[in-house]
């Protein structure tokens, strides 16, 4: 058997990279063809009924507005109904038919299933999932003093997606519906300073690459991932309350509209309109694949000399990591207290809380 493992791992490779160079041209036509075909004849979300979590803000109010320009029919979920309200409100000038709003925590089974039976009570079905919360961080892991911070980053990047998808599952297989994900690069191209969310997103990548074979073609999977895009969880200032209560403050609330966000939302739900399995902004990175399984070092290699050219280290989120707030840098949010489950006041956290948005 170790001889055999021995050949295969001199052929195989090889002979895969030259099977696939003269197969590139046929691929990429059989692939164009389908992007066509589907573009054609992709799903009609007319009147169709579209659940999208965290739709608060960023990312997940981008796709409300796509939704909307196709008449669907939307429950906009997430923590602050204020904000709801006007995105809502917003969805329905744009066209949405019919649009619902409600405040609940996609940690929590039990505010899922709630969200959803209000969604099966009022329109009769589901059939597209869009769970776009999700919220990063920027430290290094060994300089970690605070570790209950470790839970709310994995409840939030990946049971905030379990949840709803468990719940809906039995009434997305009767309307043949979908589900999507919100996903990020560092799922597989790791960096720095982002240890538990890049864990949490590729734990959240293969949990729904697993289930995209076990429904086979009764639901679909479409994982949607983005590289570094700018967003509300790049500026401003978070709240982080006792177990895994997590709020925007106020007065430091910014708008997000435009640019690379507003591309990715239109992408995201095209793609899943034409059945895609995967979405990708932009689609470049993939090339890092290529490095990362047949020349790893010099990946590394490269990533080391790009992020950390002088060799020093710098951390620009303190969150976890017991040292006092300092500024880092113009707009850039801090991380600031003790540990949120040692007592029963509010605590404020700072820290560059990167990628996207966190309801």
């Amino acid at each position: 058997m170790e001889f055999l493992n021995f050949l295969l791992n001199l052929l195989v490779p090889p002979a895969s990279l030259i099977t696939l160079a003269f197969s590139w041209p046929a691929l990429c036509f059989l692939n164009a063809c389908e992007w066509l075909y589907n573009s054609l004849y992709g799903e009609n979300m007319d009147n169709k009924v579209v659940i999208i979590t965290g739709a608060s803000s960023g990312i997940g109010e981008q796709i409300a507005y796509e939704y909307a320009m196709r008449r669907a029919n939307l429950m906009l979920v997430a923590r602050r109904e204020h904000r709801l309200r006007g995105i809502a409100e917003n969805a329905r000038r744009m066209g949405a038919r019919h649009v619902m709003i409600m405040a609940a925590d996609v940690v929590k089974e039990d505010d899922c299933r709630r969200f959803v039976n209000e969604t099966i009570n009022v329109y009769g079905r589901v059939d597209h999932l869009v769970n776009t919360v999700s919220l990063g961080h920027t430290f290094y892991f060994e300089e970690v003093t605070d570790t209950s911070v470790f839970p709310v980053l994995l409840d939030i990047n990946f049971w905030g997606n379990v949840y709803p998808t468990l719940v809906a599952l039995p009434y997305l297989h009767q309307s043949n519906g979908r589900v999507i994900i919100n996903a990020s690069v560092e799922s597989w191209l790791p960096l720095p300073r982002m240890s538990l969310y890049a864990a949490a997103k590729a734990a959240l990548v293969n949990f729904y690459e697993t289930l995209r074979f076990e429904l086979k073609d009764e639901v679909g999977v479409t994982i949607a991932t983005h590289g570094w895009i700018g967003s509300e969880m790049t500026r401003g200032k978070f709240m982080l309350e006792e177990g895994a209560e997590m709020q925007w403050k106020e007065e430091r609330e910014v708008h997000v509209n435009g640019g690379p966000v507003e591309e990715f939302a239109r992408l995201i739900v095209s793609g899943a309109c034409r059945g895609d399995a995967y979405v990708k902004y932009p689609s470049w990175y993939d090339v890092f694949l290529l490095y990362r399984v047949f020349a790893p070092n010099v990946l590394n290699w490269a990533f080391r000399l790009l992020i950390s050219p002088q060799g020093t280290r710098r951390t620009s989120s303190y969150v976890g990591t017991g040292k006092p707030l300092e500024v880092v840098g113009m707009g850039r949010p801090m991380l600031e207290g003790t540990s949120p489950r040692n007592t029963h006041t509010p605590l404020t956290f700072s820290g560059q809380l990167s990628q996207h948005k966190l309801d």
